[in-house]
């Protein structure tokens, strides 16, 4: 099985990729194999200054980078051999399982719209995000940021992605589906949210258990919780932001220490031809290990082709 990373992805690339790409292969076994993407250069020089072989790795070459701040559409298509341009290359044309990058995330979500394309029967695919629960574990966040603006039948589908995540990807039996509201009782928040409520009760394929507010976000009423990308943006930042104040404060435990995005690593696009994960900009060589096991886990489940035989592809 070999996956493959954006070597000059983050902002502390390609040092902190290759860290965090050595770590990870630990985690692999001898018949897989991790490609990083970039400047060969590049990355063999930060291998020697890490004393880290760059022969543990696959390096494929690609002499372009598309920079945090690029516009994603005109960047991928004037860049054609930048290493995001090349990853979604290779994972189009199945001689990947699996790509991750922590660079441009506006290029790399265009790029599994445009080059991999979304599943036939997905209306627009979903960036997922996760949400610490008090008790442990985690539940399901989406959009976090890559629809800002959506109509209610895509909020359903939210829900639908979703739930076939959650249960092969998090072994949830069943799980629970809410949208994330301004209270909790039906009827509550906008006509937009009022309209996806009436589509969720009338749906047989998600356990629709209603509405949530802010109030239960922690505290495992829900499994996956369902919002649009600005809602879910703003509430995934919000975590994160609570992670650095505690931190500061030193008053960290178990369960504020998994507000830290380094425990995951990573948001996979759901509803994609292929397995996908999107990391931090910030990534450090923790954030960079996590992304790429998620990654692997995907590509390991051969998730993406869940989703194809759920909605009939």
């Amino acid at each position: 099985m070999k996956i493959a990373v954006d070597a000059m992805g983050g902002n502390l690339a390609p040092d902190h990729v290759v860290i965090g790409a050595a770590q990870a292969l630990k985690s692999f076994t001898e018949a897989d194999s991790l490609v990083l993407l970039g400047d060969k250069s590049v990355i063999q020089t930060s291998c020697e200054k890490l004393q880290i072989s760059h022969q543990l790795f696959e390096l494929h070459h690609a002499p372009e980078v598309i920079g945090i701040d690029e516009h994603p559409t005109k960047a991928l298509a004037q860049k054609q051999h930048s290493s995001i341009a090349e990853g979604f290359h290779l994972l189009k044309n199945k001689e990947i399982r699996a790509f991750c990058g922590a660079g441009n995330s506006g290029a790399m979500q265009m790029g599994a719209l445009f080059s991999v394309k979304p599943i036939e029967g997905v209306i627009r695919p979903g960036l997922a995000g996760f949400v610490p629960k008090e008790d442990g574990g985690y539940a399901l966040l989406l959009d976090i940021g890559a629809n800002t603006d959506v109509r209610q039948d895509v909020l359903l589908q939210f829900g639908e992605l979703g739930s076939i995540y959650a249960t092969h990807m998090m072994g949830i039996e069943n799980p629970r589906v809410a949208l994330m509201n301004l209270g909790k009782e039906e009827g509550r928040g906008t006509l937009f949210t009022q309209a996806a409520y009436q589509l969720y009760s009338s749906s047989s394929k998600v356990n629709f258990i209603g509405n949530i507010d802010g109030s239960d976000l922690f505290n495992n009423k829900a499994d996956v919780i369902v919002c649009d990308g600005f809602t879910g943006n703003v509430v995934s930042k919000m975590i994160e932001s609570f992670y650095d104040l505690l931190k500061k404060r030193n008053f960290l435990d178990d369960f504020f220490t998994r507000f830290n995005y380094e425990a995951v690593g990573g948001s996979p696009i759901l509803g994609v031809n292929g397995n996908v994960v999107v990391g931090h900009d910030a990534s450090s060589p923790e954030a960079i290990k996590n992304m790429i096991l998620l990654a692997y886990r995907m590509a390991e489940t051969n998730f993406y082709q869940k989703i194809k035989v759920a909605f009939g592809d």
